[in-house]
């Protein structure tokens, strides 16, 4: 145990004696906190004024020093928050970032200018820069937990930037579409509510502009069309998807997707008129008749020229003759 204290004192002894020999290329300064120094650079870029400092943060950007510009954007940010350079600064640090692929960090930096500093010259490429880097994020581009440790993407995530881009902008050149890409997302995660939810967001917000308003529309309805793929006995979520490929053609009528969805309608139609036939098999199972036959008619209501209204019409006679008492014998 005294060795052990011994020598734990010998090596503290020699990194203090020693030390002068030694790089440093941790600094601390008061209110700024640690900074990396590389040998020889230790106070070069760092300016007594706003305006010098930035001008570094900018010279080097230009140069395509980016640790650097990063550093001395941060440090305009943090020493002079107040100051007409400290917006350009924060911009800066998170084109910085945007350059060295942080695009996590990136998108906070960005964020933190636009909450810190609402009223800069740049706000639309901001949002627009954004928007690209959940671009990123949708094509596949994986998250870094804490910075540094790759993850897989993440729907959630790419979400969450695309619902802060709206809320940045949502009249934004980049908002309706933001608004839209929300929608896909929740599609990838076969959230149909969620995505239909967004499309018929866009369509209500963004009435104005047709396109985006047409693709919101068309969007919810194969949402809904989806999701009434993967419903048992519930065919309510068809009855919305008719409706809503019915609004998209009314309000549309010269968009060329008016003819498919035509065509999505009446298989829409066969699909509720699939889920009346099969809640009527149950109940033929179950033997109750009443309901059996309430079932198959409205298959016929619903799609009269399917192959399941063909066999809707064989099983009410079965059932309509099952039920019928025989003629007693003269």
């Amino acid at each position: 145990m005294i060795r052990r204290l011994l020598r734990l004192l010998c090596v503290g002894f020699c990194l203090l004696a020693f030390a002068y020999n030694s790089p440093a290329p941790l600094i601390y300064k008061p209110g700024e906190g640690w900074t990396y120094e590389k040998p020889g650079e230790t106070g070069t870029w760092q300016k007594t004024r706003a305006k010098d400092q930035l001008e570094v943060a900018q010279l080097a950007f230009d140069a395509a020093n980016y640790d650097l510009a990063l550093k001395a954007a941060k440090r305009t940010v943090n020493n002079w928050p107040f100051s007409d350079y400290a917006p350009k600064a924060q911009y800066l640090a998170a084109r910085c970032l945007e350059e060295k692929n942080q695009d996590q960090q990136a998108f906070k930096e960005y964020q933190k200018l636009i909450e810190k500093y609402p009223k800069i010259a740049e706000a639309n490429e901001v949002l627009k820069r954004q928007y690209e880097i959940a671009n990123r994020f949708l094509g596949g581009k994986w998250f870094k937990l804490w910075g540094y440790i790759p993850m897989p993407p993440s729907k959630d995530k790419t979400a969450d930037m695309y619902e802060q881009v709206v809320k940045n902008g949502p009249y934004s050149d980049v908002g309706p579409q933001a608004q839209l890409n929300i929608g896909e997302v929740r599609e990838r995660q076969k959230d149909y509510p969620a995505a239909v939810k967004a499309y018929e967001r866009a369509a209500d917000r963004y009435a104005d502009k047709p396109q985006v308003a047409s693709d919101a529309l068309y969007k919810a309805g194969m949402a809904y069309q989806k999701e009434a793929r993967t419903a048992e006995y519930d065919q309510t979520v068809a009855s919305k998807a008719i409706a809503t490929f019915s609004d998209f053609a009314t309000l549309h009528p010269d968009d060329p997707r008016v003819k498919e969805t035509g065509a999505r309608i009446d298989s829409l139609r066969t699909e509720q008129a699939r889920g009346s036939y099969d809640i009527a098999q149950f109940y033929e199972k179950k033997k109750k008749w009443d309901g059996a036959l309430i079932y198959y008619n409205e298959v016929l209501l619903k799609d009269p020229s399917s192959g399941y209204a063909d066999a809707a019409r064989i099983r009410i006679d079965l059932i309509k003759k099952r039920n019928t008492p025989a003629n007693p014998a003269e």
